[in-house]
Formats: C-alpha cells, sequence, structure tokens
C-alpha cells in the first residue's frame, strides 16, 4: 500500500498446495539443513544474501540485502494505475507479475554486475499491498477482472447494505476488521454481484480468491501446475474471513457474507516464515529459489523497524500512512475505530504470534500527487517543501485529504476532500503545509485511539516511507503528536522485514536477539519543537473540519431526499 514520490511521500472450500494437508501440522524438517547446506554454521553478513519482492500500490520493486540487513541493489517498475469510474482503482494482475520477475531479473544482474554470485541469494521474502483483490479461475490460473485496489469505494453502497445486517457487531470481535470498504471481503461480494465471469467461475466451483500475496506466490511458483496457493496471517486477516485468534476461515464469518464453501477456493494460511510452504521461483535468473517469508507490507514495515515487542510503534508514509502498534501475544479489540491485525507468526521458529492496533490513513502521498499533478503546484513531488517553507504556518488553512474518504479513526466513507479556511490571503504556500499536516492530524487522532484502546502511552514513533525524507514533514509529524519522530538512515524497512521473515524461516538469523541491532544506526530523532498549546489549537480545528467534510456523496443526498419527502 504504498507508492514511492522521489524523495517526498514516497513513499469456503479452502483448495491448498497439495504438498500441504489440510490439518497437518506446519513442521520446519529443512531449517537446519537449508541453512547447513547454503549458508554454513554461521552466517557470513559479506557472502549471504536474502532477496525481497516488494509490490506496492503503485510499483513494483526487488531489493537484495546482507545478512546485517544492508541494502545492496535494487530495481524498480512502475505500473499502469486503472481509475475506470470515480473511486475505482483497479491493476492489471498480469502486470503485478511481470513487473515482479523483470524487477527480479534486472536486480540479480546488477547483483552479478556487483560482483557477487546469485548462488549466495539463499531465500526470497515477499512484502505486498494489503486488501487488494484478485480473482481468477482455477481451472485455467488466468485472472477473471482486474484486481480491485485496497483505496477503491465502489462497494460503498453494498457495505452500508451489510451493515443492516444481523450480527453485523460480532464481526469486529472475530477478525479484527472494521466493516467498510476498505477490507477484501467487500470487493469480493461486488464482483459477485456485478461481473458475470466471476459470477460463473463461482456457480460452477471454479472461484479462486486471493489478496495480491496469494496471487505473485501462485504465479511466481508457476500457477496451476504447481498450485501453491497460500496466504500469511497479515494478509489473511485483511479480508474479513480470518479467526484473528486461530488463524482459520471462520464458518461464521463466511455465512455472514454469504459465501457458499463449495463454491470458493481460499488459500491456505501459513506462518510467515516457512522454509516450505511458499514454494520456490519457477522461472527468472533466480529460479529454484525458495521463497520463505511473506508479509503485508505494513507488518513489514513494523519487523523491518525491529518493532518485534509490545509498545514499538511505527507509521508507514506512502500512498496512504499506516500505524501499526505492536500489542503482545493477545489481540486487542479496538473500540475507537482501529482494526486489530496480525503483526508476524514466526511461530515455526519458537516466537509467539505478535498483534497489533492498526489506524489506517487512506491518502497520504497521494495527496502530494493531487497538488502535483491536478492543480500544477509543482513539477516534482520533493518541491512541497520548498513551497510549504514560502510561508511561516498553515494561514488558518485546514485541508481535509478525503478523496478515499477517511479511514481510522473515522471511517466516514461519504467525506470528500475539502479545503477549510481560505481568504485573499491564501497562497499556494499554505495548501501545501496544510496537506502535509493533513496526514499528521490523522497520526495524531489515530494514536489517541491507539492509547485508548492499549493503555500504552507511545513516547516515540518509529517513521518509514516517502514522506520520511522530508525533515519538514517530520518536524511537523513531531510537533502535531508532541513526542519524538524516529527516522532510520535505511528507509527501506518495508522491505526488509519481508527479509527478514525469509532469512528467519532458513536460519540467516536464529534468534530475534539477533536482529536486534538492525537498522538501529544513524537514526535522526525530531522533538517536538511547538508549545502544546497552540498544536492542541491546530488539532481542534482540524477535527471541526473533519466533521464538516462528511455527506457530500451522491448516495448521501439520496438518503437526504427519502427522509424530506417522508417527512
Amino acid at each position: 500500500m504504498r507508492t514511492n514520490f522521489g524523495h517526498i511521500f514516497e513513499t469456503a472450500h479452502i483448495e491448498v498446495n497439495p504438498t500441504l494437508s489440510v490439518g497437518e501440522p506446519l513442521k520446519d524438517p529443512f531449517i537446519g539443513e537449508l541453512f547447513e547446506r547454503n549458508v554454513g554454521n554461521k552466517a557470513d553478513p559479506k557472502k549471504t544474501f536474502i532477496g525481497s519482492v516488494d509490490n506496492g500500490t503503485t510499483s513494483s520493486r526487488f531489493l537484495i540485502f546482507d545478512a546485517s540487513g544492508e541494502l545492496v541493489t535494487q530495481h524498480q517498475i512502475e505500473f499502469k494505475q486503472i481509475y475506470p469510474h470515480s473511486g475505482w482503482h483497479e491493476h492489471d494482475p498480469a502486470e503485478l507479475v511481470s513487473s515482479v520477475s523483470e524487477c527480479i531479473d534486472k536486480a540479480t544482474e546488477e547483483f552479478e554486475k556487483l560482483g557477487y554470485s546469485i548462488s549466495d541469494i539463499k531465500a526470497i521474502g515477499i512484502t505486498n499491498q494489503r486488501e487488494t483483490t484478485v480473482v481468477w479461475d482455477k481451472t485455467t490460473g488466468e485472472p477473471l477482472h482486474n484486481a480491485i485496489v485496497w483505496t477503491d469505494t465502489r462497494s460503498a453502497s453494498l457495505v452500508r447494505e451489510l451493515k443492516q445486517k444481523e450480527g453485523v457487531d460480532e464481526l469486529a470481535a472475530i477478525c479484527g476488521e472494521q466493516l467498510t470498504t476498505y477490507p477484501s471481503v467487500a470487493k469480493l461480494l461486488w464482483l459477485l454481484r456485478n461481473v458475470d465471469a466471476v459470477k460463473a467461475a463461482y456457480e460452477a466451483g471454479n472461484l479462486a480468491f486471493g489478496t495480491v500475496d496469494s496471487w505473485l506466490v501462485y504465479k511466481l511458483n508457476g500457477g496451476k501446475e504447481a498450485n501453491v496457493f497460500v496466504s500469511d496471517p497479515s494478509n489473511a486477516g485483511r479480508t474479513m474471513f480470518m479467526n484473528i485468534r486461530d488463524f482459520t476461515y471462520d464458518k461464521k464469518l463466511l455465512d455472514f457474507f454469504e459465501l457458499d464453501t463449495t463454491k470458493i477456493s481460499l488459500p491456505k494460511i501459513v506462518p510467515s516464515a516457512h522454509a516450505t510452504a511458499y514454494g520456490k521461483l519457477a522461472s527468472t535468473a533466480l529460479k529454484g529459489v525458495r521463497i520463505t517469508g511473506c508479509l503485508g507490507d505494513q507488518s513489514a514495515a513494523l519487523v523491518g523497524q525491529g518493532g518485534f515487542s509490545k509498545g514499538r510503534a511505527k507509521n508507514t508514509y506512502g500512498t496512504g500512512a499506516f500505524l501499526l502498534l505492536n500489542v503482545g501475544t493477545k489481540p486487542v479489540i479496538s473500540s475507537h475505530g482501529l482494526m486489530s491485525t496480525v503483526a508476524f507468526d514466526f511461530s515455526p521458529q519458537g516466537v509467539p504470534p505478535a498483534y497489533a492496533l492498526e489506524g489506517s490513513i487512506a491518502v497520504a502521498g497521494s495527496s502530494v500527487k493531487f497538488l502535483m499533478n491536478n492543480l500544477g503546484f509543482f513539477r516534482d513531488s520533493y518541491k512541497i517543501s520548498e513551497l510549504a517553507q514560502t510561508v511561516p504556518d498553515n494561514g488558518g488553512t485546514v485541508f481535509v485529504t478525503a478523496f478515499s474518504g477517511l479511514f481510522a479513526p473515522y471511517w466516514i466513507d461519504s467525506a470528500k476532500g475539502t479545503l477549510f479556511g481560505l481568504t485573499a490571503h491564501t497562497q499556494r504556500g499554505h495548501i501545501a503545509r496544510a496537506t502535509i499536516e493533513a496526514t499528521c492530524f490523522q497520526t495524531r487522532a489515530i494514536l489517541d485511539a491507539m492509547q485508548a484502546d492499549s493503555g500504552v502511552t507511545l513516547t516515540d514513533l518509529a517513521v518509514d516511507g516517502g514522506m520520511s525524507n522530508s525533515d519538514l514533514g517530520m518536524q511537523t509529524q513531531a510537533d502535531i503528536i508532541q513526542i519524538s519522530v524516529d527516522r532510520p538512515r535505511m528507509r527501506e524497512t518495508t522491505a526488509l522485514g519481508a527479509a527478514i521473515a525469509a532469512g528467519f524461516a532458513v536460519g540467516v538469523w536464529k534468534e530475534l536477539d539477533e536482529l536486534k541491532n538492525i537498522n538501529q544506526q544513524g537514526r535522526t530523532y525530531f522533538k517536538p519543537q511547538m508549545e502544546k498549546s497552540k498544536s492542541e489549537a491546530m488539532y481542534r480545528k482540524w477535527e471541526k473540519a473533519v466533521k464538516m467534510s462528511e455527506g457530500w456523496t451522491d448516495e448521501d443526498d439520496e438518503v437526504l431526499r427519502q427522509q424530506q419527502q417522508e417527512k
């Protein structure tokens, strides 16, 4: 769920792999053997490497790290964004796969030019945009529709309908998710109602559903021939089908959404780090190398920031922004508009699964793209800082960047992007500042909700993603949340997290303690410089603007008209 914006704001019938029997304990008999054969008794940081596939919202990348967590090389390819209608957002599933494969080949070529051998790449991890939904015909292995992206809001009316059903209030306690347009279930149900090919495959019992991790693993293994059809809990938990406590597809959830378990195949849920469950590459320059780790992008970023213990938190600023707080080995079900999610499952390595509270911001870096592409404020996204610094403050301007409604902790689907406080004095610099501040204000709202749910009071916030490259952006964040903001030197934490999962599975690292110093050198700390009273006054104005930004959709206009007619 990330994108890269230069220097700024980059940012059910369950059919499974036949080699993994349903109900069979997932064992790791080959971990030691894999490590001994490929690496030796002790990993040499100069000779041991892990590859990481990073599929975000706007691009695919392949990065190669050494065993000390240093980035050696990478390659990135942007893919097409498809917007059929307002509020709709799609990707071509085939392009997701082809871009990943090309990135693997190009990065590996560069790796060899640096004098390394591809035989020293011991494993591959995958991290991906979550919630984005792919459906395909399991008899052909080919997609039946474009992938519906996590930002897509076409299912708003369907979600409103579902919220009227009996039992809706019980869902979050089972799966940890809020019923909105965000989780995969809303996208899948829309496809089943509106796309004939998807409906036909479902009725024939040939429909396969997965998030992007499942799709990539399936295709990178060779598709229907190998039939490696799996997902990890940090991804499967974003569908609203998974019981967050036991990592199984929950009958009560599936029944609520009226999914016939004989007509749809869901991926088997396996640990985030596993030596054999994810198969191996069927092609590319790294053919035969095993995929041994998989994490949804925000969980991967938490791992890459070293967030292994309770009370550690990170915020990733990409297309959207995503704040995760590790709450320990038991899920905390939010009563303040947050989601409970799986941070990671390293159980085959003897580490209990960890949970997180998550607050998701739909629009962060994409608001900078809006100023650049739609309004022509600048030609390069990093110029937003220069523009914002042409004025001392926001001049009373507040920008609620609700292009896809508002996510956590508000969950207002009817909100639209709205500028408040414009006067004859307002300049582009004021709007640029207000754009940066919008993400920072929403982060403050999420932190308040996290404290209320968990009782944890943070003293610092680790950050990564494109916006974290901006000193102005991070100082603004520290001022608004009134705690220290902690930025690592190497900010590819999402890809690093996937590499850590993969390396952990094959014994490159054997204990979490071995990872405590990875990516910890050269960090920058931003301390609050604004008076708390001023920060609070700005935040109160933001909250007022949020309330005024809702109720702008056509559906709400129709509801209002009906209410007036009834009166």
